[in-house]
């Protein structure tokens, strides 16, 4: 049987601004390489991601039309790591601990503001 093409519901209100479904959309590097080549996993970025979520919906920053956090495998930018990335704006960040999240959270996913210097170098590959 086809599928009907899925219209969005007039009750689903993204951000003024965003271009789809959530207004930002932050991806976690998760990934763990085998035979102990570096990777994010090892650098804890569960606790970033972690950290990150609960800061999102803390601040009433969670839902449609506001912000996602999601995990990802590798993003292949293993050499920066941990790293997340946020869409739309493609913003690539590299952290080290809590303060660094809180800083992505509040100045990036709410105020729309890049932490420059948490911004990944974009020579920085595998």
């Amino acid at each position: 049987m086809p599928r009907t093409p899925v219209t969005p519901s007039a009750s689903i209100t993204p951000g003024a601004d965003a271009p789809g479904y959530y207004e930002r959309h932050i991806f976690f590097c998760l990934n763990e390489r085998k035979g102990g080549e570096d990777s994010c996993a090892l650098h804890d970025a569960q606790a970033g991601f972690d950290r990150c979520k609960s800061r999102v919906k803390e601040a009433g920053l969670s839902g449609v039309g506001k912000v996602r956090v999601n995990k990802a495998g590798c993003l292949d930018r293993c050499a920066g790591g941990p790293v997340a990335v946020v869409y739309p704006e493609a913003v690539w960040y590299t952290f080290v601990d809590k303060e660094d999240i809180d800083e992505i959270v509040e100045s990036h996913l709410k105020n729309g503001r890049v932490v420059e210097r948490l911004v990944l170098p974009s020579d920085v590959g595998r």
